[in-house]
């Protein structure tokens, strides 16, 4: 019998049964001291809502748009590297799935499906998130990539000139496909569902970057690709050729401080992300959610402002509206989704969130997502 999912801890729960180690904790990680990874989750423990009473609840609307474009509620899939590796084909199914429920799949530049394996997969256009490398002709050609892919926003990441140290990956080895090591052969012996599932699929490493990139043959892990490729010079004037060379949507992710978002607001973007990427770069940063109401003060409806990280509920969703995000995006909960049931657990996420978002704005008295504010936190808990 398949195990009761009522949350999206079960998900995570299952997938820590299902997936390997390495992979598992990947996803369920962040850098250093993991402090801000935790804190991002944390944060919105603090914050309190108003419970309202004898208001009509009948006729809920969950609809809206993130960056002009049409969803069934605010939440976006955030880009995240080796979903295939949590489950076989993992980004084609989390875009699936995705697409199904009406909301935006963003694919990562670290992905092991490439562009055009979600592409041939999928029937409507999906988002794509850059990483900016050294090999500049490379990232010309990635952009053209998902131009031609049907790619309707690009999202570039501007928190990973350099990565940060993550202890749980440099001790499992982490690498896509896996060392063959006595350690990791034990780990996936006990893991027979992910391997046969990988014994179906010829997507194992990172495809939108060997064979394109220069001297990619031998990538197998972010380490050595960060090494030589990730660009400590990136700044806002790459910014400005990007958009040019793109010439669609543009959304910048990993804004932190109100200074940036201020520039990132004259940069000519259509939205920024409020994120600290998980909390697997600066640890020590403040959470996303602590972040964000001085981001939305300082640039007002100059530019849209989305948020991501540690969003597990439908009630952290919310929480982030009333705090004045347009939309949210998820990571880490998709992708326990993905390592627990694959494309089922994706959409099984997805339910769970919208269901927790829905029965909570009733509860605090609205029936329209577009109208949540700060009216509906309790004072001093935010």
């Amino acid at each position: 019998m398949a195990p009761a999912i009522t949350c999206v801890e079960d998900l995570r729960l299952l997938a820590k049964k299902r997936v390997p180690r390495m992979f598992y904790d990947y996803a369920d990680s962040g850098s250093w001291t993991e402090g801000t990874y935790r804190a991002n989750e944390s944060d919105f423990a603090a914050i309190k809502l108003r419970q309202r009473v004898a208001v009509n609840m009948e006729h809920r609307n969950l609809k809206t748009t993130m960056a002009g474009q049409e969803i069934a509620m605010p939440v976006a899939l955030a880009p995240v590297g080796l979903v295939g590796m949590q489950h076989a084909d993992g980004e084609i199914l989390a875009a699936r799935a995705a697409e199904k429920f009406g909301v935006p799949f963003t694919l990562s530049t670290m992905s092991i499906c490439s562009i055009e394996d979600v592409a041939d997969s999928v029937s409507k256009p999906f988002w794509f998130q850059l990483y900016v490398m050294r090999d500049r002709e490379f990232i010309k050609r990635l952009i053209d990539r998902a131009r031609a892919a049907g790619c309707s926003a690009l999202v570039l990441t501007l928190d990973l000139q350099i990565m940060g140290q993550r202890h749980k990956d440099i001790r499992n080895g982490l690498s896509a496909p896996p060392k063959i090591t006595l350690r990791n052969m034990l780990n996936m012996s006990t893991k027979p569902r992910w391997g046969l599932g990988m014994l179906a699929t010829k997507r194992h490493t990172f495809r939108n970057v060997v064979g394109h990139a220069t001297d990619s043959g031998k990538l197998r892990s972010l380490s050595e690709w960060s090494a030589g490729q990730l660009d400590p010079t990136l700044n806002w004037d790459d910014v400005q050729w990007i958009k040019e060379r793109w010439g669609g949507k543009l959304i910048l992710k990993g804004i932190m401080d109100a200074e940036d978002a201020e520039i990132a607001a004259r940069s000519g973007a259509d939205a920024i992300i409020v994120s600290n990427h998980g909390g697997r770069q600066l640890d020590g940063a403040p959470s996303s959610i602590a972040a964000l109401s001085p981001i939305v003060r300082a640039v007002g409806d100059k530019i849209e402002v989305l948020m991501d990280g540690g969003i597990r509920s439908g009630q952290d969703v919310i929480k982030a509206l009333a705090l004045g995000a347009k939309g949210v995006f998820i990571g880490r909960a998709y992708v326990y989704g993905v390592g627990a049931m694959g494309e089922a657990g994706v959409t099984s996420c997805l339910e769970i969130i919208r269901k927790e978002l829905d029965v909570t704005m009733a509860f605090c008295g609205l029936c329209d997502v577009k109208q949540v504010g700060r009216n509906i936190l309790v004072p001093g808990t935010y």
